[in-house]
Protein backbone atom coordinates (compact mmCIF):
# COMPACT_ATOMS: atom_id res chain seq x y z
CA UNK A 1 0.00 0.00 0.00
CA UNK A 2 1.37 2.95 -0.65
CA UNK A 3 1.72 6.37 1.84
CA UNK A 4 -1.70 7.79 0.90
CA UNK A 5 -3.32 5.06 1.03
CA UNK A 6 -2.01 4.23 4.97
CA UNK A 7 -4.94 6.01 6.12
CA UNK A 8 -8.49 4.70 7.71
CA UNK A 9 -10.24 6.88 5.45
CA UNK A 10 -8.18 5.50 2.22
CA UNK A 11 -7.50 1.98 3.19
CA UNK A 12 -9.42 -0.71 1.20
CA UNK A 13 -9.13 -3.28 4.13
CA UNK A 14 -11.53 -3.21 6.79
CA UNK A 15 -10.91 -3.36 10.66
CA UNK A 16 -10.48 -6.15 12.26
CA UNK A 17 -12.93 -7.17 14.86
CA UNK A 18 -10.74 -8.62 17.58
CA UNK A 19 -6.99 -8.87 18.02
CA UNK A 20 -7.34 -12.92 17.47
CA UNK A 21 -8.43 -12.33 13.97
CA UNK A 22 -6.42 -9.75 13.46
CA UNK A 23 -3.16 -11.84 14.03
CA UNK A 24 -4.45 -14.27 11.65
CA UNK A 25 -4.16 -11.48 9.17
CA UNK A 26 -0.61 -11.21 10.20
CA UNK A 27 0.50 -14.47 9.99
CA UNK A 28 -1.49 -15.30 6.72
CA UNK A 29 0.50 -12.47 5.22
CA UNK A 30 3.81 -13.64 6.71
CA UNK A 31 3.35 -17.06 5.42
CA UNK A 32 2.23 -16.01 1.57
CA UNK A 33 5.38 -14.23 0.69
CA UNK A 34 3.58 -11.52 -1.49
CA UNK A 35 4.75 -8.64 0.63
CA UNK A 36 7.58 -7.40 -0.24
CA UNK A 37 9.16 -4.36 1.52
CA UNK A 38 9.47 -1.31 -0.63
CA UNK A 39 12.21 0.24 1.26
CA UNK A 40 16.05 0.58 -0.13
CA UNK A 41 16.95 0.29 3.70
CA UNK A 42 15.94 -2.18 6.58
CA UNK A 43 14.94 -5.58 6.29
CA UNK A 44 14.18 -6.91 3.06
CA UNK A 45 11.26 -9.47 4.43
CA UNK A 46 8.71 -9.71 7.19
CA UNK A 47 10.57 -11.86 10.06
CA UNK A 48 9.86 -12.92 13.47
CA UNK A 49 10.80 -9.28 14.95
CA UNK A 50 7.67 -8.54 12.72
CA UNK A 51 5.77 -10.76 14.15
CA UNK A 52 6.87 -9.87 17.93
CA UNK A 53 5.74 -5.99 16.83
CA UNK A 54 2.41 -7.51 16.01
CA UNK A 55 1.61 -9.38 19.48
CA UNK A 56 2.86 -6.08 21.29
CA UNK A 57 0.11 -4.40 19.11
CA UNK A 58 -2.62 -6.84 19.53
CA UNK A 59 -2.18 -6.93 23.25
CA UNK A 60 -2.83 -3.15 23.56
CA UNK A 61 -6.64 -2.21 24.29
CA UNK A 62 -6.08 1.25 22.25
CA UNK A 63 -3.72 0.63 19.12
CA UNK A 64 -1.51 3.56 20.08
CA UNK A 65 1.77 2.19 20.52
CA UNK A 66 4.72 4.05 21.31
CA UNK A 67 8.14 3.28 19.46
CA UNK A 68 10.03 3.76 22.96
CA UNK A 69 7.31 1.22 24.59
CA UNK A 70 8.03 -1.43 22.03
CA UNK A 71 11.74 -0.90 21.99
CA UNK A 72 11.94 -1.14 25.49
CA UNK A 73 9.68 -4.47 25.43
CA UNK A 74 11.49 -6.15 22.68
CA UNK A 75 14.48 -5.19 23.89
CA UNK A 76 15.08 -3.75 19.96
CA UNK A 77 16.28 -0.10 19.20
CA UNK A 78 14.26 2.69 17.49
CA UNK A 79 14.78 2.26 14.10
CA UNK A 80 14.06 -1.51 14.29
CA UNK A 81 10.71 -0.70 15.67
CA UNK A 82 9.69 1.97 12.80
CA UNK A 83 10.83 -0.34 10.30
CA UNK A 84 8.50 -2.99 11.47
CA UNK A 85 6.04 -0.82 11.66
CA UNK A 86 6.13 0.70 8.24
CA UNK A 87 5.72 -3.25 7.15
CA UNK A 88 3.18 -3.56 8.96
CA UNK A 89 1.22 -0.37 6.75
CA UNK A 90 2.71 -1.49 3.78
CA UNK A 91 1.03 -4.89 3.91
CA UNK A 92 -2.17 -3.29 4.56
CA UNK A 93 -2.62 -4.48 8.44
CA UNK A 94 -1.79 -1.13 10.09
CA UNK A 95 -3.74 2.59 8.91
CA UNK A 96 -3.59 5.44 10.43
CA UNK A 97 -6.46 7.17 12.42
CA UNK A 98 -4.27 9.74 13.34
CA UNK A 99 -0.08 10.45 13.24
CA UNK A 100 2.00 11.60 16.05
CA UNK A 101 3.87 14.94 15.99
CA UNK A 102 5.71 16.98 18.73
CA UNK A 103 4.02 19.80 20.81
CA UNK A 104 6.42 22.60 22.27
CA UNK A 105 5.54 22.49 25.64
CA UNK A 106 4.19 19.01 26.15
CA UNK A 107 6.54 16.82 24.37
CA UNK A 108 5.52 13.89 21.61
CA UNK A 109 2.69 11.91 20.74
CA UNK A 110 2.36 9.13 19.34
CA UNK A 111 0.24 7.67 16.30
CA UNK A 112 -2.96 6.47 16.94
CA UNK A 113 -3.50 3.20 14.75
CA UNK A 114 -6.48 0.96 13.39
CA UNK A 115 -5.82 -2.99 13.18
CA UNK A 116 -6.82 -3.82 10.03
CA UNK A 117 -7.13 -7.00 7.66
CA UNK A 118 -6.04 -6.23 3.70
CA UNK A 119 -9.49 -7.21 0.89
CA UNK A 120 -6.84 -9.68 -0.47
CA UNK A 121 -6.85 -12.15 2.95
CA UNK A 122 -10.77 -12.04 2.76
CA UNK A 123 -10.68 -13.13 -1.21
CA UNK A 124 -8.15 -15.86 -0.75
CA UNK A 125 -9.66 -17.59 2.11
CA UNK A 126 -12.78 -16.54 0.58
CA UNK A 127 -14.27 -15.22 3.70
CA UNK A 128 -18.04 -13.13 3.04
CA UNK A 129 -18.38 -9.93 4.79
CA UNK A 130 -21.28 -7.05 4.95
CA UNK A 131 -21.02 -3.70 5.18
CA UNK A 132 -19.60 -1.07 3.03
CA UNK A 133 -15.68 0.78 3.65
CA UNK A 134 -13.64 -0.53 6.58
CA UNK A 135 -16.39 -1.53 9.00
CA UNK A 136 -17.22 -4.12 6.79
CA UNK A 137 -18.10 -7.14 9.12
CA UNK A 138 -17.26 -11.17 7.72
CA UNK A 139 -20.52 -13.07 7.90
CA UNK A 140 -19.03 -16.51 6.95
CA UNK A 141 -16.58 -18.48 4.94
CA UNK A 142 -16.19 -20.66 1.96
CA UNK A 143 -15.35 -24.38 2.65
CA UNK A 144 -12.02 -24.51 1.10
CA UNK A 145 -10.92 -21.66 3.62
CA UNK A 146 -11.95 -23.41 6.60
CA UNK A 147 -8.58 -25.44 6.59
CA UNK A 148 -6.03 -22.94 6.38
CA UNK A 149 -8.37 -19.94 8.72
CA UNK A 150 -8.06 -23.24 11.90
CA UNK A 151 -4.26 -23.55 11.02
CA UNK A 152 -3.62 -19.57 11.18
CA UNK A 153 -6.12 -19.47 14.56
CA UNK A 154 -2.88 -22.10 16.15
CA UNK A 155 -0.33 -19.79 14.87
CA UNK A 156 -1.61 -16.69 16.11
CA UNK A 157 -2.50 -18.77 19.90
CA UNK A 158 1.53 -19.48 20.20
CA UNK A 159 3.56 -16.47 21.22
CA UNK A 160 6.62 -15.77 18.76
CA UNK A 161 9.72 -15.18 20.63
CA UNK A 162 12.39 -12.99 19.03
CA UNK A 163 15.25 -14.80 18.24
CA UNK A 164 18.40 -12.91 19.67
CA UNK A 165 21.05 -11.91 17.17
CA UNK A 166 24.75 -13.22 17.97
CA UNK A 167 27.67 -11.66 16.52
CA UNK A 168 30.38 -13.17 14.62
CA UNK A 169 32.76 -14.67 17.20
CA UNK A 170 29.89 -16.44 18.93
CA UNK A 171 28.75 -18.02 15.75
CA UNK A 172 31.96 -19.69 15.24
CA UNK A 173 32.92 -20.58 18.79
CA UNK A 174 31.55 -23.70 20.62
CA UNK A 175 31.69 -24.77 24.48
CA UNK A 176 32.01 -28.36 24.91
CA UNK A 177 32.78 -30.73 28.04
CA UNK A 178 35.59 -31.74 27.13
CA UNK A 179 38.04 -29.39 26.24
CA UNK A 180 39.03 -26.66 28.61
CA UNK A 181 38.91 -24.01 25.97
CA UNK A 182 35.93 -22.91 23.34
CA UNK A 183 37.01 -24.45 20.17
CA UNK A 184 36.32 -27.84 18.93
CA UNK A 185 39.94 -27.72 16.87
CA UNK A 186 42.53 -29.11 19.02
CA UNK A 187 44.63 -26.09 19.47
CA UNK A 188 48.10 -28.28 19.26
CA UNK A 189 47.55 -29.37 15.76
CA UNK A 190 47.46 -25.54 15.20
CA UNK A 191 50.44 -24.42 17.07
CA UNK A 192 53.41 -23.53 14.89
CA UNK A 193 56.96 -22.78 17.19
CA UNK A 194 59.54 -21.04 15.28
CA UNK A 195 63.17 -22.90 15.36
CA UNK A 196 65.50 -22.38 17.84
CA UNK A 197 68.00 -20.87 15.65
CA UNK A 198 66.27 -18.12 14.78
CA UNK A 199 65.02 -17.30 17.80
CA UNK A 200 68.76 -17.32 18.97
CA UNK A 201 69.91 -15.47 16.20
CA UNK A 202 67.50 -12.83 16.14
CA UNK A 203 66.59 -13.50 12.98
CA UNK A 204 63.21 -13.68 12.61
CA UNK A 205 61.35 -10.67 11.01
CA UNK A 206 57.86 -8.94 13.09
CA UNK A 207 54.61 -7.86 10.89
CA UNK A 208 56.32 -4.56 9.71
CA UNK A 209 53.84 -1.87 11.00
CA UNK A 210 50.80 -0.61 8.62
CA UNK A 211 51.34 2.45 7.03
CA UNK A 212 48.51 4.79 7.08
CA UNK A 213 46.87 6.34 3.57
CA UNK A 214 45.57 8.69 4.84
CA UNK A 215 47.25 12.29 4.12
CA UNK A 216 47.18 15.14 5.71
CA UNK A 217 44.26 16.64 6.60
CA UNK A 218 42.87 19.86 4.51
CA UNK A 219 41.11 22.83 6.02
CA UNK A 220 37.48 23.65 5.31
CA UNK A 221 35.83 27.22 5.67
CA UNK A 222 35.49 26.68 8.80
CA UNK A 223 38.47 25.42 10.15
CA UNK A 224 40.27 28.25 8.15
CA UNK A 225 38.25 31.02 10.35
CA UNK A 226 39.38 29.15 13.83
CA UNK A 227 42.69 28.93 12.55
CA UNK A 228 42.85 32.57 11.84
CA UNK A 229 41.29 33.27 15.20
CA UNK A 230 43.57 31.30 17.29
CA UNK A 231 46.21 33.22 15.28
CA UNK A 232 45.33 36.75 16.11
CA UNK A 233 44.33 36.15 20.01
CA UNK A 234 48.11 34.70 20.08
CA UNK A 235 49.83 37.53 18.46
CA UNK A 236 47.67 40.58 18.79
CA UNK A 237 47.71 41.42 22.71
CA UNK A 238 44.39 43.47 22.68
CA UNK A 239 42.59 40.26 21.50
CA UNK A 240 43.94 37.89 24.26
CA UNK A 241 40.83 38.61 26.40
CA UNK A 242 38.49 37.65 23.74
CA UNK A 243 37.07 33.87 22.84
CA UNK A 244 37.44 32.35 19.36
CA UNK A 245 34.71 31.15 18.76
CA UNK A 246 33.10 34.79 18.63
CA UNK A 247 36.81 36.10 17.01
CA UNK A 248 35.97 33.19 14.42
CA UNK A 249 32.80 34.70 13.44
CA UNK A 250 34.05 38.46 13.04
CA UNK A 251 36.78 37.35 10.73
CA UNK A 252 34.96 35.15 8.82
CA UNK A 253 34.63 37.33 5.70
CA UNK A 254 38.27 37.98 5.53
CA UNK A 255 38.79 34.36 6.34
CA UNK A 256 37.27 33.43 3.52
CA UNK A 257 38.37 36.24 1.00
CA UNK A 258 41.78 34.46 1.53
CA UNK A 259 42.96 37.17 4.40
CA UNK A 260 46.29 36.70 6.49
CA UNK A 261 46.74 37.13 10.39
CA UNK A 262 48.99 40.20 9.33
CA UNK A 263 46.48 41.48 6.67
CA UNK A 264 43.67 41.27 9.43
CA UNK A 265 45.78 43.26 12.25
CA UNK A 266 47.01 45.83 9.70
CA UNK A 267 43.40 46.53 9.02
CA UNK A 268 42.44 46.06 12.47
CA UNK A 269 45.57 48.67 13.96
CA UNK A 270 45.61 50.69 10.87
CA UNK A 271 44.47 53.67 13.19
CA UNK A 272 46.27 53.41 16.92
CA UNK A 273 44.59 51.01 19.59
CA UNK A 274 43.11 53.31 22.28
CA UNK A 275 42.82 51.97 25.93
CA UNK A 276 39.20 52.66 25.94
CA UNK A 277 38.91 50.93 22.55
CA UNK A 278 40.29 47.49 24.14
CA UNK A 279 37.52 47.46 26.45
CA UNK A 280 35.83 44.71 24.46
CA UNK A 281 37.73 43.36 21.93
CA UNK A 282 35.57 41.55 19.92
CA UNK A 283 33.59 44.61 19.49
CA UNK A 284 36.80 46.95 18.58
CA UNK A 285 37.78 44.18 15.79
CA UNK A 286 34.49 43.76 14.37
CA UNK A 287 34.04 47.52 14.14
CA UNK A 288 37.19 47.86 12.83
CA UNK A 289 37.42 45.32 9.96
CA UNK A 290 33.72 46.28 8.70
CA UNK A 291 33.82 46.46 4.87
CA UNK A 292 37.65 45.55 4.73
CA UNK A 293 36.62 42.91 2.85
CA UNK A 294 35.53 44.68 0.15
CA UNK A 295 37.60 47.65 0.06
CA UNK A 296 40.76 45.73 0.25
CA UNK A 297 39.39 42.92 -2.07
CA UNK A 298 42.96 41.94 -3.74
CA UNK A 299 45.70 40.52 -2.83
CA UNK A 300 47.80 43.85 -3.86
CA UNK A 301 45.76 46.22 -1.87
CA UNK A 302 46.15 44.17 1.11
CA UNK A 303 49.80 43.66 0.49
CA UNK A 304 50.05 47.86 0.17
CA UNK A 305 48.00 48.09 3.42
CA UNK A 306 50.54 45.39 5.30
CA UNK A 307 53.50 47.84 4.18
CA UNK A 308 51.67 51.17 5.51
CA UNK A 309 51.45 49.68 8.76
CA UNK A 310 54.29 48.85 9.17
CA UNK A 311 55.63 51.87 7.77
CA UNK A 312 53.69 53.67 10.35
CA UNK A 313 55.35 55.05 13.63
CA UNK A 314 52.09 55.24 15.23
CA UNK A 315 51.30 51.57 14.52
CA UNK A 316 54.62 50.62 15.51
CA UNK A 317 54.98 52.65 18.51
CA UNK A 318 51.40 51.41 19.60
CA UNK A 319 52.86 47.61 18.73
CA UNK A 320 55.74 48.28 21.49
CA UNK A 321 54.94 50.37 24.11
CA UNK A 322 51.46 51.47 23.29
CA UNK A 323 49.72 47.54 24.67
CA UNK A 324 51.05 48.71 28.12
CA UNK A 325 48.11 51.28 28.83
CA UNK A 326 45.45 48.51 27.18
CA UNK A 327 42.68 48.04 29.96
CA UNK A 328 43.87 50.76 31.96
CA UNK A 329 41.77 53.56 31.07
CA UNK A 330 42.20 56.95 29.57
CA UNK A 331 45.63 58.42 28.11
CA UNK A 332 47.30 60.85 30.59
CA UNK A 333 46.35 64.44 30.16
CA UNK A 334 49.96 65.00 29.54
CA UNK A 335 49.65 63.08 26.60
CA UNK A 336 46.53 64.29 25.26
CA UNK A 337 48.22 67.58 25.37
CA UNK A 338 51.02 66.79 23.17
CA UNK A 339 49.03 65.40 20.61
CA UNK A 340 47.13 68.77 20.84
CA UNK A 341 49.51 70.70 20.66
CA UNK A 342 51.32 68.46 17.51
CA UNK A 343 47.45 69.52 15.99
CA UNK A 344 47.84 73.11 16.42
CA UNK A 345 51.48 73.40 15.07
CA UNK A 346 50.35 71.80 11.88
CA UNK A 347 47.49 74.06 11.07
CA UNK A 348 49.55 76.67 11.80
CA UNK A 349 52.24 75.64 9.30
CA UNK A 350 49.13 75.11 6.67
CA UNK A 351 47.40 78.22 7.54
CA UNK A 352 49.60 80.46 5.90
CA UNK A 353 49.07 78.25 2.37
CA UNK A 354 44.96 79.67 1.95
CA UNK A 355 46.11 83.02 2.19
CA UNK A 356 46.01 83.68 -1.85
CA UNK A 357 45.58 81.20 -4.66
CA UNK A 358 49.09 82.32 -6.32
CA UNK A 359 50.67 81.32 -3.32
CA UNK A 360 49.97 77.85 -3.19
CA UNK A 361 52.03 76.25 -5.19
CA UNK A 362 55.06 78.44 -3.44
CA UNK A 363 54.09 77.14 -0.17
CA UNK A 364 54.14 73.70 -0.91
CA UNK A 365 57.33 73.78 -2.62
CA UNK A 366 59.10 75.79 0.09
CA UNK A 367 58.48 72.59 2.34
CA UNK A 368 61.73 70.65 2.79
CA UNK A 369 61.28 66.65 2.19
CA UNK A 370 61.74 66.04 6.08
CA UNK A 371 59.20 68.29 6.61
CA UNK A 372 57.12 66.45 3.94
CA UNK A 373 58.03 63.07 5.57
CA UNK A 374 56.77 64.64 9.09
CA UNK A 375 53.83 66.15 7.86
CA UNK A 376 52.61 62.64 6.11
CA UNK A 377 53.43 60.95 9.07
CA UNK A 378 51.32 62.59 11.19
CA UNK A 379 48.55 62.30 9.16
CA UNK A 380 49.06 58.78 9.04
CA UNK A 381 48.69 58.79 12.73
CA UNK A 382 45.92 61.21 12.95
CA UNK A 383 43.59 60.99 9.90
CA UNK A 384 41.60 64.43 10.51
CA UNK A 385 44.72 65.75 9.56
CA UNK A 386 43.87 65.51 6.00
CA UNK A 387 39.94 66.10 6.47
CA UNK A 388 40.97 69.64 8.01
CA UNK A 389 43.61 70.01 5.25
CA UNK A 390 40.63 69.35 2.34
CA UNK A 391 38.58 72.03 4.05
CA UNK A 392 41.47 74.58 4.05
CA UNK A 393 43.82 73.66 1.22
CA UNK A 394 40.98 72.14 -0.93
CA UNK A 395 41.44 68.70 -2.54
CA UNK A 396 44.10 68.86 -5.42
CA UNK A 397 47.20 70.72 -3.16
CA UNK A 398 46.07 67.89 -0.44
CA UNK A 399 46.71 65.04 -2.51
CA UNK A 400 49.78 66.92 -3.71
CA UNK A 401 50.86 67.02 -0.16
CA UNK A 402 49.39 63.58 1.22
CA UNK A 403 49.65 61.61 -1.76
CA UNK A 404 46.46 60.32 -3.67
CA UNK A 405 46.79 56.91 -1.71
CA UNK A 406 47.06 58.49 1.99
CA UNK A 407 43.86 60.74 0.75
CA UNK A 408 41.93 57.59 -0.50
CA UNK A 409 42.24 55.85 2.92
CA UNK A 410 40.86 59.02 4.82
CA UNK A 411 37.83 59.22 2.60
CA UNK A 412 37.03 55.91 2.30
CA UNK A 413 37.43 55.30 6.25
CA UNK A 414 35.33 58.63 6.43
CA UNK A 415 32.51 57.11 4.20
CA UNK A 416 32.67 53.89 6.45
CA UNK A 417 32.23 55.50 9.96
CA UNK A 418 29.53 57.76 8.16
CA UNK A 419 27.63 54.69 7.22
CA UNK A 420 28.21 53.48 10.49
CA UNK A 421 26.12 55.93 12.26
CA UNK A 422 23.17 55.63 10.78
CA UNK A 423 23.30 51.72 11.78
CA UNK A 424 23.38 50.68 15.23
CA UNK A 425 26.62 48.07 15.53
CA UNK A 426 25.04 44.49 15.64
CA UNK A 427 27.70 43.56 18.44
Amino acid sequence: MIAAAQWLHATTGRIATCPHSWMQAVHWVYGSGLYTPQRATGPRAMNTTTLAVAQEIAALSECRPSVDYLARKLKASARTIKYHLGMLREAGLLVYRSKGTRISGIGGRASVFERTIPAAFDTALGIRTTGEGATRRPVGIAEQGRTLIGKLAKKAARKTRRRPSRTRSQRNKRCTPMQGGTSTVSSTALTHLPSEAKLASGNGESQPKKESKRGQRTLNKVGRRYQLARELKQTVPWLNRASVPRLAWIVRHVADAGWTMFEVQAAAELLPVAADDARRPSGLLAYRLASCHLLYNTPAKRQILVEDWRESRSAEEARHTGYDDLGTGPRSPAARRAMDEAFAVIQARLAPTVATDDQDDLALEDLSKAEVAAMRDEARRDPGLILSALELMGERETRRLYTHRLVDQTLALEAINARRDTLAPAF
